[in-house]
């Protein structure tokens, strides 16, 4: 499975994996709606289990993603400061929206 994350999310993600509360988690994006040929996505802190792929991504941060979710293969996080700040997770190659 792929994952990519730009910048300013690694940054942001780095934060919360530096955080007491993420002792011994990782960054798990889900997904949280599903309509048709799109997905929503959110994720959260959390421990891998036997269904997950951990990715590695070229910022250093790892992934968990669930293998039996197709719509997590080849998602995009990204952070944004303006207009406001927030995270905007898509997977282009499945023509999804964010969350």
């Amino acid at each position: 499975m792929k994952c990519k994350i730009n910048r300013n999310a690694a940054k942001v993600l780095k934060k919360m994996l530096d955080s007491e509360e993420a002792d011994g988690k990782m960054i798990r994006v889900f997904v949280t709606h599903q309509h048709g040929d799109h997905a929503h996505y959110d994720f959260k802190l959390d421990a891998p289990t036997e269904n997950d792929e951990v990715v590695k991504t070229d910022k250093d941060i790892d992934i968990l993603l669930d293998k039996r979710e197709e719509f997590l293969d080849g998602i995009w996080i990204q952070y944004y400061y303006v207009p406001q700040e927030e995270f905007v997770i898509t997977n282009p190659s499945k023509g999804s929206h964010t969350h």
